[in-house]
C-alpha cells in the first residue's frame, strides 16, 4: 500500500487543517458512469468539517453513478461515527475496526481488551454495521516489538466477523504472507475483502484460492503499479471490488489532491482499460460483488 495506510493514524486536526487549505483545488466531477457502482472503502469522517461535508460527499458521489458507500471506522471514536452515519444516511452501510497500527499502543496501555469489547457492541449496534474492519496487519508503520499486539487484534476481528456473520475486511502492508499464515490458522470467514489489494499476481492467485473479494483503489492508476494492475487482470470478474480509501490515495491525475468517492469514476474506467473490459459489465459486476460481498442490498 501506499500513503493511504497511515490516515487512520494522522492527527485529525492535522487532516482538517490540511483539508481546508485543499478545499480550493477540489478536483472536479467526472463522466457518470453508465451504471451505478459502490466506493466499498470510505473514510467520510476524516473528510467531514474539513474539505467535504458528508452530505455533500454523498450527493456528488450520486451525481456520477456512486450511489452507496461503506464507510469504515478505524479507532473507536471513527467505529462509533461510522455507526451514527450509517444510521443517518440510506447510502451508507458501515465497517468498525481497530486499525492495526492502533493495536499495539492499546496493548502497551492495558487497554486492547477493552477496545475490543467497544468493537464488539459497535458491530452489534445496528443491522447497517455490516463488516468487522479494516483490521489486519501492518508492518511498515508498526516494527518488530508491536506485532504480536496487531496479530492478536486481527485474530480477535476475525473470530468477531464468523460470530457475528459481518464481512471481514482486511488492511494489508508489507506482510502478505502474514496476512494469510492467519486467515490458514484460524480459516476464512465466508465473506472477507482485500483492502487496496497491493499485490501481485502470485499473492492475488492466493488470496482468491481462499475465498477472497479484491478491492482495487486509485493506487492501480499509479504509473509504478504495474504488477498491481497485473493482478487486476487476473482478478476473476465475480471477485472485482472498487473503493477510494478517501481523503487517501486519489487516482491519477489528481493524485495529490484530496480524494473522495465522486472520484471512484477515473479509477473504475482505468481498471476496464487494464482489463480490456466493456465499462459497463465492469460496473454492473462490481455493484453486484460488492452487495454480495457485503451481505446483501442496503
Amino acid at each position: 500500500m501506499s500513503e493511504a495506510t497511515d490516515g487512520p493514524m494522522r492527527n485529525r486536526a492535522e487532516q482538517s487543517a490540511q483539508g481546508r487549505r485543499r478545499d480550493r483545488d477540489r478536483p472536479p466531477l467526472p463522466e457518470p458512469l453508465p451504471h451505478p457502482v459502490v466506493d466499498n472503502h470510505c473514510h467520510l469522517d476524516i473528510a467531514d468539517g474539513a474539505w467535504l461535508e458528508t452530505a455533500d460527499a454523498i450527493a456528488r458521489a450520486g451525481d456520477v453513478g456512486v450511489r452507496r458507500i461503506v464507510q469504515i471506522g478505524c479507532d473507536l471514536p471513527g467505529a462509533a461515527w461510522a455507526v451514527r452515519a450509517a444510521e443517518e444516511h440510506a447510502e451508507l452501510v458501515a465497517g468498525v475496526a481497530l486499525h492495526p497500527n492502533e493495536a499495539p499502543p492499546l496493548a502497551a496501555a492495558g487497554r486492547l481488551e477493552e477496545a475490543l469489547g467497544e468493537i464488539e457492541r459497535l458491530a452489534q449496534a445496528h443491522d447497517k454495521v455490516r463488516a468487522v474492519g479494516e483490521t489486519g496487519l501492518d508492518f511498515f508503520r508498526t516494527g518488530p516489538e508491536g506485532r504480536d499486539a496487531q496479530v492478536t487484534s486481527f485474530v480477535r476481528h476475525l473470530e468477531l466477523a464468523k460470530r457475528l456473520d459481518k464481512t471481514l475486511v482486511i488492511h494489508d502492508r508489507d506482510a502478505h504472507e502474514a496476512v494469510l499464515d492467519v486467515i490458514d490458522a484460524e480459516g476464512a470467514p465466508d465473506r472477507w475483502v482485500m483492502h487496496c489489494f497491493s499485490g501481485n499476481p502470485r499473492f492475488a492467485r492466493a488470496c482468491l484460492d481462499r475465498g477472497a473479494y479484491l478491492s482495487f483503489a486509485g493506487t492501480v492508476t499509479f504509473k509504478n503499479a504495474q504488477p498491481l494492475r497485473d493482478a487486476l487482470v487476473v482478478t476473476p470478474l465475480d471477485r472485482v471490488l472498487v473503493e477510494t480509501d478517501a481523503p487517501f490515495l486519489t487516482p491519477t491525475p489528481y493524485r495529490g489532491r484530496p480524494n473522495a468517492s465522486y472520484l471512484v469514476p477515473i479509477t473504475v474506467r482505468a481498471m476496464a482499460e487494464t482489463r480490456g473490459e466493456d465499462l459497463t459489465t465492469l460496473c454492473e459486476a462490481i455493484d453486484t460483488n460488492t452487495e454480495t460481498a457485503f451481505g446483501g442490498p442496503w
